[in-house]
């Protein structure tokens, strides 16, 4: 079997996450019907833009806080409450720079610009959840998960209490907001009864943490763009119906992204460690997560784009039926996403973070620019294929164009070997193929 701490680890964060996500499933096809495509695709769109200036809240910071951790054992009440601090005045800047966007490019359009007002309160509360990477570096996601659980069971409660009183758009626009606050105050209330460290800022170490990071604020910057460039430029190119059914696509397409998640945050910790221990160990474990990654995700992209109309129908019912054909093709570029996220983990084990920006910097141009063409001629299928290119591009393509990562992908392409994933699921030693 994988090592038993990171299997416990993903395992717990995936049970906890299936349940979350089958509250989250029959919530968010509640509301979607309730709202209607107009008012669904409103909140898409001020989310798309409070995830706009999360990587600029978030500092790059939580792409290094685990790595910081495991190596700095008895420096992690210092790290964290440096974190912490830099990470929340960042996220009052933040909310303050979404209403001031709101205000500039809807101007006039009063309930679009609560909305996103409402929304971005999400980033202070999600600034404060930054402490769950000491749960991962600790092999302890089981509180989080349960936690994450609890939390969203409350908000379920919430919205289906808006549902039945009949709440405007407004009120579900804070609940993400109440989800992360939850979870935040609570996790650091177990992180203390735990025995960790006091909380405290040290300018050095927030000199040390930045100077890591930075190259982390721009990358993600620019993942983000085109993460969210499509539904931004649907709703001013073409409506808010457009950027609903499209995000409709979406979240279907990332259903089941908690499993990736939970698989990367649990390889995440072991790899850095095996790191500092020999470079056959980490290239192995480190292709063993490719491997996982890429079969699963590929087994996810088939199924969905062959039940593609049946799931929009029963989930989102024949309302939504204009989301099937972008569903088809957003599912696949959900499939390369995760192979940057795992790319990501060997770039900062080998000291190579400064290549993110010019990695992303690529992709964000090329986003914008297929956008902006095939928007007006394919619509919300224009948006899809945009994002797909732009996925392949970003996270296989330009691998084989920076030489200095190069051999990431040499490490991907062996990852494609199937006994590669027979080798990582039963635990035996591969002897070819390193």
């Amino acid at each position: 079997m994988l090592n038993n701490r990171v299997a416990k680890n993903a395992t717990w964060i995936i049970g906890c996450k299936i349940i979350q996500a089958i509250l989250g499933l029959v919530i968010t096809m509640l509301t979607a019907r309730y709202l209607g495509p107009s008012n669904y695709g409103l909140i898409s769109y001020a989310a798309s833009v409070v995830a706009f200036v999360v990587p600029v809240m978030q500092l790059g910071i939580t792409n290094v806080l685990v790595q910081e951790i495991v190596q700095r054992p008895n420096e992690e009440g210092e790290v964290l409450g440096t974190a912490l601090m830099l990470c929340i005045t960042s996220s009052f800047l933040c909310m303050v720079g979404v209403v001031s966007f709101a205000l500039i490019a809807n101007v006039g359009e009063t309930e679009t610009i609560i909305v996103c007002a409402l929304y971005s309160i999400m980033l202070f509360s999600q600034a404060l959840e930054i402490i769950q990477y000491w749960f991962q570096a600790k092999y302890l996601s089981k509180y989080t998960a349960i936690v994450s659980v609890c939390a969203y069971l409350i908000v379920s409660v919430y919205k289906v209490v808006l549902l039945v009183t009949g709440k405007n758009v407004y009120w579900f626009a804070i609940s993400n907001a109440l989800d992360y606050l939850i979870i935040s105050v609570v996790i650091i209330i177990i992180y203390f009864k735990l025995g960790g460290q006091k909380f405290r800022f040290n300018l050095n170490t927030a000199k040390r943490l930045f100077g890591k990071s930075k190259y982390y604020i721009v990358s993600s910057l620019m993942v983000t763009i085109f993460a969210q460039t499509d539904k931004i430029m649907l709703k001013l190119m073409i409506d808010n119906s457009a950027t609903g059914y499209y995000s409709t696509a979406v979240a279907c397409a990332g259903m089941t992204s908690f499993v990736f998640v939970a698989i990367i945050d649990s390889f995440r910790p072991l790899i850095f460690e095996k790191k500092q221990v020999s470079k056959e160990l980490f290239e192995k474990h480190l292709k063993q997560l490719y491997s996982i990654i890429i079969y699963l995700s590929l087994f996810q992209s088939l199924i969905m784009t062959v039940f593609a109309g049946f799931i929009i129908k029963i989930l989102y019912g024949i309302e939504y039926s204009a989301s099937v054909p972008a569903l088809q093709l957003v599912v696949w570029y959900a499939t390369f996403s995760y192979l940057g996220a795992v790319r990501n983990i060997w770039l900062l084990a080998e000291n190579k973070q400064k290549y993110l920006w010019i990695i992303n910097l690529s992709g964000a141009g090329l986003n914008i620019l297929l956008n902006w063409f095939l928007i007006p001629v394919m619509g919300i299928l224009g948006a899809a294929l945009a994002s797909l290119v732009t996925q392949i591009f970003t996270n296989v393509v330009i691998g084989f164009i920076i030489r200095p990562i190069v051999h990431n992908n040499t490490i991907m392409l062996k990852a494609l070997n199937p006994k590669v994933l027979f080798y990582a699921v039963q635990g035996r030693k591969s002897n070819g193929n390193r």
